[in-house]
């Protein structure tokens, strides 16, 4: 590969830069730059709609051990605007593996790098915020890429979700006999959640975000689901109204972005994390069973606990910064949480949702 230290940099909005050497598509790209803290599940970062217009640094050193192949995705292509590791593998070893991390980035047209000191720019990342960058190529006009970060809007306002919905209603899975009727509104929706719905005998059909209720009544649902997605929850306002337009109308559980839409529309509000929570690791307790949940997480902002109304009830919590990791309105049949129960590759603590959903619609 060419001389990592003259091939490509990574500029923060703070004016902060961090050379590498591209091992993925050659070009240039921005979106916030976050981390995560995942030895695994790299495949499923990239094709997380969720991480739409965000540029993802690897904690673990050494990324691509385990190849890729055509079954471990989240959606139908990788979203995520970049890829930053310390190290890629270059030998995958796995019988799984269909063709090496490097190849699928490339083949993708992904802008990733390595060699970059993932350390020092994840501390940066946890003291300074989750922030815009850019990845580019021009590693001698440091000043410029200075100037043309300034430019770019923060996430903070951003509805992303019109950009990774479905264009047309569809199934991904279908589900002989099934027992549920299930409609999911698509705002990034994770296949890792269709399989675990197809597995308890619900068929789910995806609808984009141009849906009417009008459209969800005629296909006569059992229960709605509310997708997670990328940007801001406070800016998705056409989710937030088709929403509060079906609450009590049929029994609904939100994951991620679903449950914050979910608890704008029963009248909460959402903030910015400094930094978000990206990892497999959080530890979440369910405050009704009083057990801890292992976690993965994906999102940028969080529920204001305060703007909550008195009939919602704070169903978790985030033990490492006590912030609202699930709600429930057990008046107009309503659970959301905000960590990802559907964990692909895992940890696999908190399925039980699922069923207590179907078991809602019981």
């Amino acid at each position: 590969m060419e001389d990592f230290r003259r091939n490509a940099v990574l500029v923060l909005k703070d004016g902060t830069y961090f050379f590498g050497r591209f091992v993925g598509y050659r070009g240039e790209t921005w979106g916030e730059v976050v981390f995560n803290t995942g030895m695994t599940g790299y495949q499923e970062i990239l094709t997380d709609p969720s991480y739409h217009r965000q540029i993802v640094v690897m904690t673990y050193p050494h990324i691509g051990n385990y190849g890729v192949n055509s079954f471990d995705v989240e959606s139908d292509s990788p979203k995520v605007s970049g890829f930053v590791m310390r190290e890629i593998s270059p030998y995958p070893s796995n019988s799984d593996s269909e063709k090496s991390l490097r190849e699928y980035l490339i083949e993708n047209k992904i802008v990733a790098i390595d060699r970059v000191d993932t350390r020092k720019l994840t501390r940066h990342i946890r003291d300074h915020g989750a922030m815009m960058g850019i990845i580019s190529d021009k590693i001698d006009k440091i000043e410029e890429l200075k100037k043309e970060v300034q430019k770019l809007p923060d996430m903070v306002g951003l509805d992303l979700s019109v950009e990774v919905s479905s264009r047309e209603p569809h199934t991904v899975i279908n589900v002989e006999n099934p027992i549920y009727n299930i409609v999911a509104l698509d705002y990034g929706i994770k296949w890792n959640i269709l399989r675990l719905f197809a597995e308890r005998k619900a068929k789910v059909t995806i609808m984009p975000y141009t849906v009417t209720v009008d459209d969800i009544i005629n296909m006569k649902p059992d229960g709605i689901f509310i997708s997670n997605g990328p940007g801001d929850p406070g800016a998705t306002l056409h989710a937030v109204r088709l929403i509060k337009e079906l609450i009590e109308k049929y029994p609904m559980f939100g994951i991620c972005l679903g449950h914050q839409l979910i608890s704008i529309a029963l009248g909460g509000r959402t903030y910015k994390l400094k930094f978000g929570h990206h990892a497999v690791n959080h530890p979440v307790k369910n405050l009704k069973t009083g057990k801890i949940e292992i976690t993965s997480q994906n999102h940028g902002f969080a529920v204001d606990p305060n703007s909550l109304p008195k009939d919602v009830e704070i169903s978790h919590i985030n033990l490492n910064d006590k912030s609202v990791e699930g709600i429930i309105c057990e008046s107009k049949n309503i659970m959301a949480v905000q960590y990802h129960p559907e964990a692909g590759p895992g940890p696999h603590d908190s399925r039980y949702l699922f069923d207590e959903f179907l078991g809602m619609i019981k």
